[in-house]
């Protein structure tokens, strides 16, 4: 089993150097930042595979100057001095990012640029479907949260509502329940069955008609019966090659086809025929008795997934026998999937994709070959969110078919079902230069090429074909991690939320921070990483070819301080820059800029949210949109013309607090409980950074 490392106590700096909370880490994903990573395999990174004689060479260049300035404190706030004042840049930003930069914070707010409005959409407890009662903290129910809205919000969507005009889908993840934020007076590790029981309905998916709001953007919650919860207990229909297979059946699915519930969901997409993607990532630390599980077969995996005894902080195996893996050790080989959600039928069975393998899902997202020969081709991209784990995209061999009508939603359905998973392996430019630093080599950027390599095909009969030797395609489907071990993929610091550029095709994927890299013998530096104990992370620009197997990529952020010399901001000058630090989720607005959520920022700010400038000579400018409040996590922003929503998760979320003593009271003040909450924000003259 993996070893706990004895090396933070409560209140210090967590999660990776970041300045998570403790807690956080504990009940979002089972203190994985505090043991030794799961991913034990000695694949080769960059300098093994250079040496076997792969070319240096790239194709990719992009408009980074060489020159980089330095500040004169050049000292890591990370590190723990102070955090820099975050200079807003002058000029002329590009349209999109025309507004003030919010200044980093601590305030228990969310703080948007002057001339700004901001309205709560919604909040955990708020009713979700016909009946729900009014949200009451000390009374809460299992009944009554499977009609609410659920707890620590993630993912954000828009999703138009068919023939009505100005209404919406709101589809939002619902990742963790923080029990001991949730119920005052909770024992720690000894939930009552009625807690456990409002934990397990709190989590999931919830699907929210909202009304946009005449001269404003405001949205307003329709509670009708369009609207959706999903929970922990939610029926859902497994697809792929792991369907059926001997890995994923237990007592009450001895077909192996039917999952109750999806929790853990972290990020997701929304697809372009009108449907909501979502990742199942640290499903982990749902599940009790690790230890006890004594086939060897099944032990191994569990400890490539980083399943062990003291990562259940929930506690739902005291009352269901499936979360015990004693009892049911193949329960846990049935989450960590990207799942499927129609919000356009509530009464559809949402779908489980194994055809895209098994891991710590951050979320997926599409890309649509626009011409030639693959026209329609669908291309799906999704990040395994762990420290040294692995970028994936799967390309579908069923093409997308255009309109609304029934038959074109029943055939758009089976496309992530179809086609071919692969692993990506990147090689730098210059290799020999990287030495864990952050020192920019020679050229003044990162960059480099890579192949995407097969691990499995699904055909349109349902049939599959693994490319790895010795595993079956359900081993693939099911065990992906060690699909990708076997084939060499290369080791990267916390792949999170990863998009294409809806115009341009590139892809650009949140890399959150590793500060295992290059310690105890680990993997060290490489260009894609080219910081050892990485605290801050970065942005990784790829350049695809979508429906082949080869791409170029170049880092557009090294994120930190820009005062230090190992930051690097696509070459803008950083002295005119806003810090960013521990980017996670990542969108575009109309204007074709990048924006950035972060979680855990290491450099003594709350998170935020971020613009950056992707062309030009102002590539890299980088700006502070709004920050969240303190103990907060920004999420799941959505950048239109007229409106940003963003998810403010565990709001509050700090160590030595919980609901006996909160540590905030957003967002509706007094001395009322931390609520997680969607978040609209507008400028009166209907437009976004104009």
């Amino acid at each position: 089993m993996r070893i706990p490392l004895q090396l933070f106590t409560l209140g210090a700096t967590t999660a990776g150097g970041s300045s998570r909370a403790r807690v956080t880490c504990r009940y979002k994903c089972g203190d994985a930042c505090f043991h030794e990573p799961g991913n034990t395999s000695d694949n080769p990174y960059f300098r093994d595979v250079l040496r076997a004689g792969i070319s240096r060479r790239t194709v990719l260049r992009g408009t980074a100057g060489a020159a980089v300035a330095l500040g004169a404190t050049s000292v890591l706030a990370a590190c723990g001095d102070d955090a820099p004042s975050g200079a807003p840049s002058t000029g002329e930003s590009p349209g999109g990012m025309k507004f003030t930069a919010v200044q980093p914070n601590t305030e228990d707010a969310v703080v948007v640029p002057d001339g700004y409005r901001q309205q709560v959409v919604i909040r955990w407890g708020d009713p979700v479907v016909p009946g729900a009662p009014e949200f009451d903290f000390a009374n809460q129910t299992p009944e009554a949260q499977e009609r609410q809205f659920g707890f620590n919000n993630d993912f954000a969507g828009l999703i138009p509502v068919d023939g009505v005009s100005n209404h919406f889908y709101l589809v939002c993840n619902l990742e963790y329940p923080t029990e001991v934020f949730m119920f005052a007076g909770y024992k720690e590790g000894e939930p009552t069955e009625t807690q456990a029981r409002v934990a397990m309905a709190a989590v999931g998916i919830a699907v929210v008609e909202v009304a946009a709001q005449a001269g404003s953007g405001a949205l307003k919650p329709v509670v009708g019966e369009r609207n959706r919860r999903i929970t922990a207990s939610t029926p859902f229909r497994l697809t792929g090659p792991a369907a059926g297979s001997p890995y994923v059946r237990t007592s009450a699915d001895p077909a192996g086809t039917t999952v109750a519930g999806t929790f853990a969901n972290c990020s997701g997409g929304v697809t372009p025929w009108g449907t909501m993607l979502s990742g199942e990532e640290n499903f982990h630390n749902y599940f009790s008795n690790a230890s006890k599980v004594t086939d060897p077969a099944a032990t191994e995996h569990l400890e490539r997934y980083s399943f062990e005894d003291d990562a259940d902080e929930h506690h739902w195996g005291r009352f269901e026998k499936r979360f015990d893996l004693a009892s049911e050790p193949n329960e846990a080989n049935r989450f960590g999937y990207i799942v499927e959600v129609d919000p356009h039928d509530p009464a559809s069975t949402p779908i489980k994709h194994s055809a895209l393998g098994r891991f710590k899902h951050e979320s997926a997202n599409i890309h649509v070959v626009g011409d030639g020969p693959a026209a329609g081709t669908v291309v799906a991209y999704t990040g395994d969110d762990e420290k040294f784990e692995y970028i994936y995209k799967f390309v579908s061999s069923r093409k997308v078919k255009t309109g609304l009508s029934r038959a074109a939603r029943a055939h758009n359905m089976g496309i992530l079902d179809e086609g071919t998973l692969y692993v990506a392996t990147f090689t730098g430019d210059t290799p020999q230069a990287i030495d864990g630093s952050g020192t920019l080599p020679p050229a003044g950027k990162f960059a480099g090429k890579g192949i995407w390599k097969p691990l499995l095909t699904t055909n349109a009969d349902g049939s599959a074909r693994s490319h790895v030797e010795g595993m079956d395609p359900a081993q693939v489907a099911v065990f992906t991690r060690a699909a990708a071990d076997k084939v060499g993929a290369t080791k990267m610091d916390r792949p999170e939320d990863i998009e294409p550029h809806p115009v341009t095709g590139k892809v650009y994927c949140a890399l959150t921070n590793n500060d295992k890299r290059g310690t105890d013998g680990k993997a060290a530096a490489d260009e894609a990483n080219p910081r050892n104990e990485n605290k801050n992370g970065q942005i990784i620009e790829i350049s695809d070819n979508h429906v082949g197997t080869d791409f170029t990529w170049e880092l557009l952020l090294v994120c930190g301080d820009p005062a230090a010399a190992d930051t690097y901001y696509g070459g803008f000058d950083k002295t005119r820059v806003s810090p960013i630090s521990c980017p996670d989720n990542v969108a575009f607005d109309p204007h074709g800029n990048l924006w950035i959520s972060t979680d855990g920022n290491a450099l003594d700010s709350n998170d935020g949210l971020f613009a950056v400038a992707l062309d030009g000579e102002r590539r890299g400018e980088t700006k502070q949109f709004l920050t969240v409040p303190k103990g907060a996590e920004t999420c799941g922003p959505i950048i239109g013309a007229d409106r940003v929503i963003v998810c403010v998760q565990h709001p509050g979320e700090e160590d030595d607090h919980s609901a006996d003593n909160p540590a905030s009271h957003w967002p509706d003040g007094g001395t009322s409980q931390p609520r997680p909450s969607v978040v609209a924000v507008w400028q009166d003259n209907g437009q976004i950074g104009v």
